[in-house]
Parts: structure tokens; C-alpha cells; sequence
């Protein structure tokens, strides 16, 4: 397999799963910031023009992170899911909210504002919208810090795609003027807890 990323947090979340499930790839570089990605040889494999992509043994292509995470917890692993329906359905039901109302908010916070110049001339960006979507963030980030409670990880004592969602976007946020709130003390330790693993530094 073939895994074709760069930089930003999307592709930090599959090189994380990567280390966690063990998944043998070959990584390939594509330079975001030159266009690489919108050039013709990376639209055939992903029309979107989007990283990362993972390309199959078969030729085959998946994008979309939480796709390509699951496909490579499924074919190795098989942890970061869940082993009973009850549990996927739960990792399934904090992926969604993880991804719907804080990594999404907080990449088009950064892209609309800081990150604008770079995405201006290659989606289309909302700058009015930067700052209500940023507090979207926050606000939900402080809503997660009362509902994870004492949890060790987002679902329970289990790590699962949920966390590395969350971290791989919080890392991300804290280098573009998004950093999480210290008054969210429960996620300020879940953060650290999950900074130590070593898929972290892999």
C-alpha cells in the first residue's frame, strides 16, 4: 500500500492509525503548499485533490480519513474501532461528533482567516465566518471536557479513532492560534495522556 500524504492535520490523523494498528505503507510526500495535490497525476487518484489518499495493492484509491482509518484498523489490528457492535457503534457515534463540530470548525476557522492566502484561490472561503466558527469550536471543546469526565480516553478506557481525531486537530490548533482553553482541565489531561503514547513520536 501506498500512502500518499503531507502536511496538515487530516494526514497527521492517518499517520497516527498507521502507527497504532501497525499497518505496513509506504509513505509518499505531496507538497501542499505547491499544489502538488491539484496537479493532474494526484486528481487521478483523488479527484478531490485532497490528502491523504491511500492507494491499494489493487490500484485501487481510498480517501476521506476516516475511511482510510478504518480500512487499515480492519486489515491489521482491529483496535481502534471497536470489537462488538456496541463498541463501534459508540466510536462511530464520537467520530462523528468529533469531526462535525470541532475538527471541521476549527480547520475552516484557520482556513477563513490565518490560513486564507494559502486556500483563497482553491476552495471557497467564508471570512466572515472565521470567528463564529472558532467559538463553535470552543464551545464544544468545553462541552467534550464535562462529557468525557473521568474517562481515560473518549470512549472509556478504550483509544480508539475518537481521540486520535481530537488530538491529531487540538496539535493542529495550537500551532494556528486555536490553542485548547486550560480551563478544560479534563481534556488538558486526556491531551497529555494521549501526547505520551508512542504512535505519537512515530
Amino acid at each position: 500500500m501506498k500512502l500518499y500524504t503531507g502536511m496538515g492535520p487530516n494526514p497527521r490523523v492517518v499517520t497516527i492509525a498507521v502507527a497504532e494498528t501497525g499497518a505496513e505503507v509506504e509513505v509518499v510526500q505531496v507538497d501542499l503548499i505547491a499544489g502538488e495535490n491539484r496537479e493532474d497525476h494526484h486528481l487521478a487518484r483523488n479527484p478531490a485533490g485532497q490528502l491523504p489518499t491511500l492507494e491499494l495493492d489493487s490500484g485501487q484509491c481510498i480517501s476521506e480519513i476516516t475511511a482510510i482509518a478504518e480500512y487499515l484498523d480492519e486489515v491489521s489490528s482491529g483496535t481502534l474501532i471497536g470489537s462488538t457492535p456496541e463498541e463501534r457503534a459508540e466510536t462511530h457515534m464520537w467520530v462523528r461528533r468529533i469531526d462535525l463540530n470541532i475538527c471541521e470548525t476549527l480547520a475552516n476557522g484557520f482556513r477563513f482567516a490565518e490560513g486564507i492566502k494559502l486556500f483563497e484561490g482553491r476552495i471557497h472561503v467564508i471570512p466572515q465566518a472565521a470567528d463564529d466558527l472558532k467559538k463553535i469550536c470552543r464551545d464544544w471543546l468545553s462541552k467534550l471536557d464535562g462529557l468525557i469526565e473521568d474517562n481515560e480516553f473518549i470512549c472509556g478506557d478504550r483509544f480508539t479513532l475518537a481521540d486520535i481525531m481530537l488530538f491529531a486537530f487540538l496539535e493542529f490548533g495550537a500551532g494556528v492560534g486555536q490553542p485548547l482553553d486550560p480551563k478544560c482541565e479534563r481534556l488538558q489531561a486526556w491531551y497529555s495522556r494521549v501526547a505520551a503514547r508512542p504512535s505519537i513520536t512515530a
